[in-house]
């Protein structure tokens, strides 16, 4: 079957790169109108004319979405209508738990959890009431598995699928579904660094099982079919995308 959003309003937070670029892209190619949504203009200028170039619609919002007067502004300037919601945006500090400040712990949670919260109940007005709704949030493998110095990050993802599946609850008559895509290793910009040192690549690869880096076109698809007719049964789970990692 062919997941159209042809017509559907799409507002994607943290759209300016990586895994929020490819899902932005893919669902303006399946014929949604994009509303990309960070702080770095500049970036979702670039990604706006990519998308115009290919025969999409979007337009470009700069707001931080931890901020809730920022978010109260972005939700003013879209106007009309809203029936899907990536929620993409976040951040990882990497170190030991006895060495985070409370303002470094409380920056991933904003920025991973609490951004959320502010968006969704934002923008959930905006789609209840007609049958039709999509959230999406981008969780993480280290919801599910983690890693040492990865203790506000796993905290904050692991608390989002809560999030999701409470909200799932609430809005399940509604005909909105609420979903988590939980990525593995992808080949972002992020991890150019690693991907581009063979040595390092080839170690890491070795404990991928599928013996690969996912690609971000991958990401695009699997979040063109949850927020498309055909996934209207899924909603307040959480799909892994990530290689077999996770069934180590």
């Amino acid at each position: 079957m062919t997941q159209s959003l042809s017509g559907k309003v799409a507002v994607i937070t943290g759209a300016s790169k990586g895994l929020g670029k490819a899902m932005a892209i893919a669902l303006a190619g399946a014929g949604a109108k994009i509303a990309l949504v960070s702080r770095d203009k500049a970036k979702l200028d670039a990604v706006a004319e990519e998308i115009h170039a290919a025969g999409g619609e979007a337009q470009v919002y700069t707001a931080d979405v931890t901020s809730e007067a920022d978010v109260v502004r972005l939700a003013s300037e879209i106007e009309g209508p809203v029936d899907i919601l990536i929620n993409n945006a976040g951040i990882n500090i990497r170190k030991n738990l006895v060495d985070f400040t409370l303002e470094e712990w409380s920056s991933v949670q904003n920025a991973n959890v609490t951004s959320v919260f502010l968006m969704c109940r934002q923008f959930i007005p905006r789609m209840t009431g007609r049958g039709y709704g999509r959230i999406l949030s981008m969780a993480s493998i280290m919801a599910h598995i983690s890693l040492a110095q990865r203790t506000a990050y796993s905290t904050s993802k692991t608390g989002l699928l809560g999030l999701t599946r409470a909200l799932a609850l609430e809005l399940a008559t509604e005909g909105v579904t609420v979903n988590a895509i939980s990525p593995g290793p992808f080949a972002t910009e992020m991890n150019a660094a690693l991907i581009n040192n063979p040595e390092a690549n080839a170690t890491f690869v070795a404990n991928i099982p599928i013996g690969r880096w996912g690609k971000v076109e991958e990401i695009g698809q699997l979040a063109v079919y949850l927020c498309s007719e055909q996934s209207g049964f899924i909603t307040g789970t959480d799909i892994l995308i990530d290689g077999g990692w996770c069934a180590h």
